[in-house]
């Protein structure tokens, strides 16, 4: 549990997201939720986009929905910074933790002439966002900019940069014991179904991997719009019967708990917490060496898991053959990779964002 006795002022923590329809930035918001609230903060989760909530939060937080997706429509966006405002002016002594781009904008907006401590949390690599300008302008309003890795931080320009502090994600060991017998002749991946995760890569390369082991199947846990995109390309590549789409799951850690791999095919990446969990499950990882540094920040190469380059299928299905022909590699990056559990534990982390908060108040 935090030590939130180390917090000077305990103004309540209210997290800024769009909705938390299940993904890796929904979760470390419940993790760090849950957290600050077991150990007495008062804690508010503030929706500007919807209202879905698909991991377990404790009773005492409060969750707050200011609107549905607006469509663009400026009546709706005015009404979301209305209702923000009002929020922000009824809990005036709360910090405002932004874990979205435009979660930033909307309460960098709302709060105006208001005091607030103003945290964001950048949660993904700066570079791929297309209204840098924009969000820019916004992030300089902020006390604190989080970052996940360094090559993050230092994507900003000089005046964000200097107020950034690199936090890397929370990982959640607990509950599920890893699994030492016999592997299952399953592939996973675990995140949306959207350009950024790149799955057609994965795909690719499973097809080309079950010409010579045709036992196995892929597993793709996660929801979004490309899912019929994807379903089509498998038929296409002939693997359609060995490529299942299972959804969104609360329990994927059970779910992938036996499996003899799990890739992260993406393009670029924050620090992916499927791949971290994968790792201290001791379910062999092998993952893009992408931007902005997350996966190298955690993967020695062949010792703990295996990187392989960016949009690379050939290199994706050659590591994806070693670990399923060798059987010692895959059980010592097994072991290797379960050494992560006691470096990044929710109390840690989140002990690490009061300590940035504190220090910033002084």
């Amino acid at each position: 549990m935090c030590r939130i006795e180390s917090v000077i002022k305990m103004d309540k923590i209210v997290f800024v997201i769009p909705d938390m329809p299940g993904g890796g930035t929904e979760r470390v918001v419940a993790l760090l939720a849950n957290e600050y609230s077991a150990g007495g903060r008062e804690v508010g989760i503030l929706l500007f986009a919807g209202h879905d909530i698909a991991y377990p939060l404790r009773e005492q937080i409060e969750v707050v929905s200011v609107g549905a997706p607006s469509g663009g429509k400026f009546t709706a966006r005015i009404d979301r910074l209305r209702r923000m405002r009002r929020y922000y002016r009824e809990n005036k002594n709360c910090e405002i933790w932004a874990f979205s781009v435009m979660g930033a904008v909307f309460s960098a907006i709302a709060a105006i002439g208001q005091k607030h401590f103003f945290l964001v949390s950048e949660r993904n690599d700066p570079n791929q966002y297309d209204h840098r300008m924009i969000r820019n302008l916004f992030y300089r309003r902020a006390d604190v900019v989080v970052c996940q890795t360094p090559d993050a931080a230092g994507s900003f320009p000089a005046g964000i940069a200097r107020k950034a502090v690199v936090i890397p994600n929370p990982i959640e060991a607990d509950g599920v014991e890893p699994y030492d017998d016999i592997r299952e002749k399953r592939i996973v991946a675990v995140g949306r179904l959207n350009p950024q995760k790149n799955h057609k890569l994965l795909i690719k390369a499973f097809a080309g991997f079950v010409k010579i082991h045709s036992d196995f199947v892929l597993e793709l846990y996660g929801k979004g719009e490309l899912e019929e995109e994807l379903r089509l390309y498998a038929g296409e590549l002939g693997v359609s019967g060995q490529v299942i789409f299972k959804g969104f799951s609360d329990h994927v850690k059970e779910d992938i708990n036996r499996a003899a791999m799990f890739v992260l095919s993406s393009d670029y990446e924050g620090i992916s917490n499927s791949m971290l969990e994968a790792m201290v499950l001791g379910v062999p990882v092998i993952a893009t060496d992408c931007p902005i540094g997350g996966s190298k920040m955690y993967i020695e190469d062949h010792v703990n898991g295996i990187l392989v380059p960016v949009g690379d299928d050939q290199a994706l299905l050659n590591a994806m053959l070693e670990l399923a022909e060798d059987e010692e590699l895959s059980r010592n990056i097994s072991m290797a990779g379960r050494k992560l559990k006691d470096t990044n534990t929710v109390s840690k982390i989140a002990d690490r964002f009061l300590n940035i908060v504190d220090s910033d108040k002084r």
